[in-house]
């Protein structure tokens, strides 16, 4: 792709970061719940849009929670991606709170930070998710713990799983994947992993035409019995399955 069009492309979605800060200090305060949840949604697809990336979602979005999504975790554009196709409150890692611009707009859509060295603080958000799940929300978690390569799942780790036991929620197996338009297979563009900087990854993604974002939403799931690390080790293989399935 010419490298002015990447600019052009960059410029245009910074532009539309700055209506969405504007929105979210002029707008949200007026706003009810679900306004605001449709105003997310809506301004992460345009934003995938600007961008030049087609979204494609497979299965059925929970409509109302409380549920919690578990998804694999392969770039910054994973919540970019799981916003357009369902908003939903996401656990982070709390650095991502103090970056700029970015650290506004995932607080503003309701992201629940976390500590990751820390178990004290994971219990902290897990006692949060339970609350969260309890009032009826929809709860989104990377149980990775890190991006991968999109070819190959990580480990799961279940600290988190146990919200979902202790609110008696259901659990939404999530699969993400970005594939070339043009051949059909997987797209290391977006990756942001190893010695990838997010600078580096964002112009590698502006300047790669043809990336689709595939979101694959599996059936609910309920623990029925389980503990948390049979059940992530489940809902991996779920989302591995959903990751190689062609339909």
């Amino acid at each position: 792709m010419n490298p002015w069009r990447a600019v052009g492309k960059l410029l245009r979605g910074l532009l539309h970061i700055a209506v969405g800060l504007w929105t979210i200090y002029a707008r949200f305060p007026q706003l009810p719940a679900s306004h605001r949840e449709a105003r997310i949604q809506a301004w992460a697809q345009r934003m995938l849009a600007i961008w030049g990336i087609r979204l494609v979602v497979r299965g059925v979005p929970p409509y109302d929670g409380p549920v919690l999504l578990v998804a694999n975790h392969i770039s910054w554009l994973d919540i970019l991606v799981m916003h357009a196709a369902r908003h939903c409150r996401f656990v982070s890692k709390s650095d991502i709170k103090h970056w700029p611009l970015i650290g506004t707009l995932a607080t503003a859509a309701g992201t629940l930070y976390i500590e990751r060295a820390s178990r004290r603080d994971a219990m902290r958000v897990v006692h949060r998710m339970v609350d969260a799940l309890r009032a009826g929300e929809v709860v989104a978690v990377f149980p990775e713990g890190t991006t991968s390569d999109g070819i190959h799942l990580l480990p799961f780790h279940a600290n988190l799983m146990q919200a979902a036991i202790a609110a008696e929620a259901p659990v939404v197996p999530v699969a993400l994947q970005f594939v070339d338009r043009a051949s059909g297979e997987t797209s290391l563009a977006p990756c942001y992993v190893g010695d990838d900087t997010l600078l580096g990854s964002i112009w590698r993604t502006l300047t790669t035409p043809g990336i689709t974002a595939v979101v694959s939403f599996g059936p609910p799931q309920h623990a029925e019995g389980r503990d948390r690390r049979a059940w992530a080790s489940d809902l991996r293989e779920a989302i591995n399955l959903l990751r190689t399935s062609r339909e």
